[in-house]
């Protein structure tokens, strides 16, 4: 359970950053998360090709239902006023779930498509990595709560 949400959160940024990422990689910048995630737990190249054409695949569908989620939001928005349409209120709203909720059907299934490629180890390896990035950055929390208490601190002896 703990590995599903990694790689949805993995895939989560992938899906969100993707079209930078991939901007940067060809422009010479960073390398791109796949080849990140190749390096953190030991992909092959195929197995690399295999996630970048599951993501590319799904991205574009993604892409395109968030952007109609975006319209919709903003249609919701505009139905906000005094002489407002209930009806056309919950008929938006109820397009808006639906599309949302494919949009999560679409990244679990992606989710699903990517977790099927990796091998136990490269699973474990990457549960391993990712727990500690959540124990550092939680630390980075906590220091960050205790620096503000001290400065919170500092202001009221002031």
């Amino acid at each position: 359970m703990q590995l599903k949400k990694i790689i949805g959160s993995f895939l989560v940024a992938t899906t969100l950053s993707l079209p930078a990422f991939a901007q940067q990689a060809t422009q010479g910048g960073q390398p791109d998360q796949v080849s990140q995630l190749a390096q953190m737990v030991g992909l092959s190249d195929d197995q690399q090709e295999e996630i970048r054409g599951i993501v590319d695949e799904m991205q574009g569908e993604i892409g395109e239902l968030r952007q109609e989620a975006q319209s919709l939001q903003q249609d919701l928005q505009g139905e906000i006023k005094a002489d407002y349409d209930e009806d056309a209120i919950r008929d938006t709203a109820e397009e808006l779930g639906n599309v949302t909720g494919e949009i999560a059907a679409l990244s679990a299934l992606m989710q699903a498509k990517v977790d099927s490629v990796f091998t136990k180890e490269q699973r474990d390896e990457l549960d391993r990595r990712m727990e500690q990035m959540q124990k550092q950055r939680q630390m980075m929390q906590q220091q960050q709560r205790q620096m503000m208490q001290q400065q919170g601190q500092g202001q009221q002896a002031q």
